[in-house]
C-alpha cells in the first residue's frame, strides 16, 4: 500500500518543511515494516477563481484528479471530527489488511474542502476545532502518520 498527501498550495523552505520533510522520512521508514511502500506528496496550485464557492469546486477537481480513482480517501477538513491517533492507525491498519492500494489524504485550500471531496471521502477529520494554518496541518499530518506507523509497528513512541 501506499500513503498520498495531496495538497493546495505550495510549501516554501523553512522549518515547518523542515519538521514536515523529518515526519515523512520517519513514517517511512516504520511504514516500510507494514507493508507500506511510499508516502507521497503532490502540492497543488489554488485556484484564482472570484468566488470561494468556485475555488472550492475548482480545488476539489485538482485533488480528486491527483489520486487513484481506486485510493481511500481521508479529507482534513476543521469541519470533520476528532479522530485519535489510536483510530486513525486502526484505520489505516484495516486498510491494510483489506488490500487497499492506496490512501490519499487530501487538504484542501483557505477556503476549504469542496463538496465532492466531503462525499467521496471514506473519513474527514479535524485536528481540533482550532483552525490550523496549512503548513502547520501538513506537519501535524505527517507527525500521525508516524506515530500511526509506530502504533501498528508495536514501537513504544505512542504512550497512552
Amino acid at each position: 500500500m501506499r500513503l498520498r498527501i495531496s495538497a493546495i498550495g505550495r510549501m516554501k523552505s523553512g522549518p515547518e518543511t523542515d519538521l514536515f520533510d523529518r515526519y515523512l522520512d520517519r513514517a517511512r521508514a516504520a511504514g516500510r515494516s507494514l507493508g507500506i511502500g511510499d508516502i507521497a506528496v503532490r502540492e497543488l496550485a489554488e485556484s484564482r477563481a472570484a468566488s470561494a464557492d468556485r475555488r472550492r469546486e475548482d480545488e476539489a477537481g485538482l485533488l480528486l484528479g491527483s489520486v487513484g480513482a481506486d485510493a481511500c480517501l481521508v479529507a482534513l477538513d476543521e469541519h470533520g471530527r476528532d479522530q485519535p491517533s489510536a483510530g486513525l492507525a486502526s484505520f489505516i491498519g484495516d486498510r491494510l489488511a483489506d488490500g487497499t492500494a492506496e490512501i490519499a489524504f487530501l487538504i484542501g485550500g483557505p477556503d476549504g474542502h469542496g463538496s465532492a471531496v466531503r462525499r467521496q471521502a471514506a473519513l474527514v477529520i479535524a485536528f481540533g476545532r482550532a483552525t490550523w494554518p496549512h503548513r502547520l496541518v501538513r506537519v501535524m499530518l505527517a507527525e500521525q502518520l508516524y506515530r500511526a506507523t509506530t502504533i501498528l509497528a508495536g514501537h513504544p513512541y505512542h504512550r497512552e
